[in-house]
């Protein structure tokens, strides 16, 4: 039989990967919610932020705009159509509008950073043995993505979307005028088999494959990064990443400009291409433990300035893990190509292997030097760099960081009380948020549309009626501790609710962006409901919030996205990030 002359290896690659295929299938397509029950779902939400005359105001728009016959089921019918024609009817609308349209600057702004723990070393010899293990690990991942072998995820017993994974490596954000775009250099044959180096400002190409097509052990990683270490004593005079962290038009302008001398053009595209980017940083200023892993965070989110490690990093390139000299270290990445949940995945695979032990033999083969990447900087480039190093530094000035961990309790203690501990700490975010400015307002968690071909996120929103009952009862005395209790109960449940909806594809902003977009591009006028101030008011989030978990984490990891964002939908407005533990809580602002 044909089988039988296959060796056993390669037929259980075959298999697996029609075990992943038919798993790629059974993924459903996003569904298209009602009409009505968006709308209905919208006023609900306005509720409790709105006053009852214009709350009625807002209605009549909404019901003329749901009618019969009228303009919404027009729209709705055409998002079906698209829906019954396309991969996803709204993830590529929701990058292009969302990251590829928005014109401020990636750092800061767009791209989410991760810290994590830091590692048991303090120089750079230290330094450089992790982000060999370190590379090596991210390796072996891509290994599994590339042969089909990583294990396919599942929520709630059913199969999640696994299309992002490819799309993490040899990728990279590209500045335009008007709008971004991406490009995806990686294919699992014959794709880059570099890796993008940056130790004091300076570039180097780093060959991470041997020419028999196999990686490179760590030891040969090591004696790699050992070179790289002796060809960048000095910082360079002018820091080229730092042109990455500008506006998109400007840095679109000077990226033209940069691309004109063809030294730089191949620099920036062996940039663009390499499978990801390895950032050796100097260490952070200790002043103190308690704002250590602020300064390490932010570090991490933007590299703390032009005077510390922001020119080590190219803020358009979809991965870049970041290892200090002082143990710090963590991962940056672009938005507009990857997710949380895979992100956390591939960090997943990268601490389990960390914990191996170097068993391969390094094989007795010449290495070739590592390539420093050289740039021409002539007049107008020079004036390009000064100005994003002004922004820059405004930007990050502009910024405030605190990490903290509550020891009180943590989601064992709310799981006993039969709570949510998400749903649990959304209310109290409501809370303190109430408790500071007298008012709600409009606030929006993450939920993870995966389990649709194709999805990205939708918005779980705060607050609901049942929140603002409990937040007004809570600092009232005359309100009976039971009551208080019930009120809570009646509150958590409210956003579980939410949550479940979001999660099943029946979250309300998606939907309603749709709907909008829809009708810009048939190029009609703006409908009312989107120009109504209360749709202003429900989309100007002044809070963001995002839970990460990583299974192999049991200790501090703090998570940064999305802060200060200024787009249509998110204007100034507060982050906040948390991770549930068991006994504590770590929360991040």
């Amino acid at each position: 039989m044909i089988l039988e002359r296959i060796p056993p290896r390669i037929c259980s690659l075959f298999m697996h990967r029609a075990v992943l295929r038919q798993a790629h299938s059974s993924v459903p397509p996003q569904p298209v919610p009602p009409l009505l029950q968006t709308l209905q779902r919208y006023l609900t939400a306005l509720e409790p932020l709105l006053p009852p005359d214009e709350l009625q105001h807002t209605r009549k728009i909404v019901q003329k705009f749901g009618c019969p016959g009228g303009l919404g089921e027009k729209l709705q019918r055409e998002l079906i159509k698209r829906a019954k024609h396309s991969h996803n009817w709204i993830s590529d609308w929701w990058v292009q509008w969302a990251y590829l349209e928005c014109r401020q600057p990636l750092a800061v702004h767009s791209n989410p950073a991760i810290s994590l723990p830091n590692r048991d070393f303090t120089d750079w010899r230290g330094q450089l043995v992790f982000a060999s293990k370190l590379i090596a690990g991210v390796l072996d991942f891509k290994a599994q993505v590339d042969s089909g072998k990583l294990a396919l995820e599942y929520m709630r017993g059913q199969p999640l979307c696994m299309e992002l994974f490819p799309q993490l490596f040899s990728s990279c954000r590209i500045p335009g005028p008007k709008h971004d775009h991406v490009v995806h250099y990686g294919r699992p044959r014959r794709g880059p088999a570099h890796i993008t180096v940056v130790r004091n400002y300076q570039f180097f190409q780093l060959d991470v494959y041997n020419s028999d097509g196999t990686p490179l052990t760590e030891s040969q990683i090591h004696a790699q990064l050992l070179r790289i270490r002796s060809q960048s004593w000095k910082t360079d005079k002018q820091p080229m990443g730092i042109l990455t962290s500008e506006h998109r038009h400007t840095w679109g302008q000077a990226y033209t400009r940069l691309l004109r001398d063809k030294i730089n053009k191949e620099s920036v595209r062996l940039i663009e291409k390499s499978i990801f980017t390895l950032c050796l940083d100097s260490p952070v200023m200790r002043i103190s433990d308690e704002k250590y892993s602020s300064r390490m965070a932010a570090q991490i989110l933007h590299g703390g300035g032009t005077f510390s490690n922001s020119g080590n990093r190219w803020f358009d390139k979809t991965l870049q893990f970041v290892v200090g000299e002082d143990g710090s270290w963590g991962l940056l990445y672009e938005h507009a190509t990857a997710e949380g949940p895979p992100i956390s995945t591939l960090l997943d695979h990268v601490l389990e292997y960390c914990k191996k032990p170097d068993r391969v033999r390094a094989p007795l083969i010449p290495l070739p030097m590592p390539k420093k990447l050289y740039f021409y900087i002539n007049s107008e480039i020079k004036w390009d760099l000064e100005m994003a190093k002004q922004n820059l530094d405004i930007l990050i000035n502009d910024l405030d960081i605190k990490c903290f961990n509550f020891q009180h309790f943590g989601k064992e203690f709310v799981k006993q009380l039969k709570l949510s501990p998400n749903s649990f700490i959304q209310v109290a975010i409501q809370l303190a948020y109430y408790r500071v400015h007298s008012e709600v307002c409009a606030a929006c968690d993450i939920a993870s549309l995966r389990m649709f071909r194709g999805g990205r996120t939708d918005y779980i929103r705060s607050p609901t009626n049942q929140m603002l009952s409990f937040i007004r009862a809570f600092d009232d005395d005359a309100v009976s501790r039971e009551a208080k209790v019930q009120l809570l109960r009646e509150a958590v449940d409210a956003y579980s609710i939410l949550t479940e909806q979001s999660l099943m594809g029946q979250g309300i902003d998606r939907h309603l962006l749709g709907l909008k977009l829809q009708a810009i591009e048939e190029g009609l006028s703006l409908p009312r409901i989107f120009m109504d101030t209360a749709y202003g008011l429900a989309t100007h989030w002044k809070l963001r919030t995002g839970q990460v978990t990583f299974r192999g984490i049991q200790t501090k990891a703090y998570t940064l996205s999305l802060i200060l964002r200024t787009q249509p939908f998110w204007h100034q407005c507060w982050h906040k990030n948390y991770i549930t533990q068991c006994k504590h809580l770590i929360l991040l602002v």
